[in-house]
C-alpha cells in the first residue's frame, strides 16, 4: 500500500489506514508491544530501538506491511498483513489464491477506559479494507492459541475456526520467531 486508506464510519468517526513508519511510530508501537496484553506478539521486552529496526526490516519486505490505523487522528491499532505463502503459516494450511494473513494489535483503552462497540467498528474497517480495497479474497488470522479474547474477537468479527497448528520456528539473521502454537481463522470475502 502507497496511498494511506480512510473510511467514515457513521456513529464512529474516521477511520485512516497508512504504512508504519518505523521511526516516527516507534514511541507508540512499543508502547503497545511492551504491555502485558501483547505479550503474544512476542515483542514484550523490547527496546524501542529494537522494535524500530523490526519495523524497518519490514518496511522493506514485498511480503509483510505494517500500518498505523488511526481514529479520528489518534493512534488507534497496528495493523499487519502479508502473504501467507512467504509466511511459515503457509506451511501449516493450504493457501489459496487472493488469501491474506492478517494480525491486528488494538491500543489500550484511553483513559475514559472500555468503549463498547470500539473493536467491532475498527475492525469491520480494516476486514473491508484487506478484502474490499485489496482485492482479496479470504483473510486468514493466526492468533496463539492461548489468546483467547483475540479468538472470541475474530470469531464475532464472522471468521470461522479452523484447525490449531504449530507455526515452525523462524532463526534467520534479521527476524527470529519462536515456535508457534495457533488457531487459524478464515474470513471469506462473501461474508461482508
Amino acid at each position: 500500500m502507497t496511498a494511506p486508506h480512510e473510511q467514515h464510519v457513521d456513529g464512529f468517526g474516521t477511520v485512516r489506514i497508512r504504512p508504519l513508519d518505523p521511526a516516527s511510530d516507534a514511541d507508540v508501537v512499543h508502547a503497545w508491544v511492551s504491555e502485558e496484553r501483547a505479550v503474544f506478539w512476542g515483542m514484550n521486552g523490547l527496546t524501542r530501538t529494537r522494535v524500530a529496526e523490526i519495523y524497518a526490516h519490514m518496511a522493506g519486505l514485498d511480503t509483510h506491511h505494517a500500518h498505523l490505523v488511526t481514529k479520528d487522528g489518534v493512534p488507534a491499532a497496528l495493523f499487519q498483513t502479508y502473504e501467507p505463502a512467504a509466511d511459515r503459516v503457509g506451511e501449516c494450511y493450504d493457501v489459496l489464491p487472493g488469501d491474506l494473513g492478517v494480525h491486528v494489535l488494538l491500543a489500550p483503552p484511553g483513559p475514559d477506559g472500555p468503549r463498547p462497540g470500539w473493536s467491532s467498528a475498527l475492525l469491520t474497517v480494516l476486514t473491508t479494507y484487506a478484502l474490499r480495497v485489496q482485492g482479496r479474497r479470504r483473510l486468514v488470522a493466526d492468533p496463539d492459541v492461548r489468546n483467547t479474547r483475540a479468538i472470541a474477537r475474530f470469531e464475532r468479527q464472522g471468521f470461522v475456526r479452523g484447525p490449531q497448528v504449530v507455526l515452525p520456528e523462524v532463526d534467520l539473521p534479521d527476524v527470529y520467531l519462536p515456535e508457534k502454537h495457533a488457531q487459524l481463522a478464515f474470513l471469506e470475502r462473501t461474508a461482508l
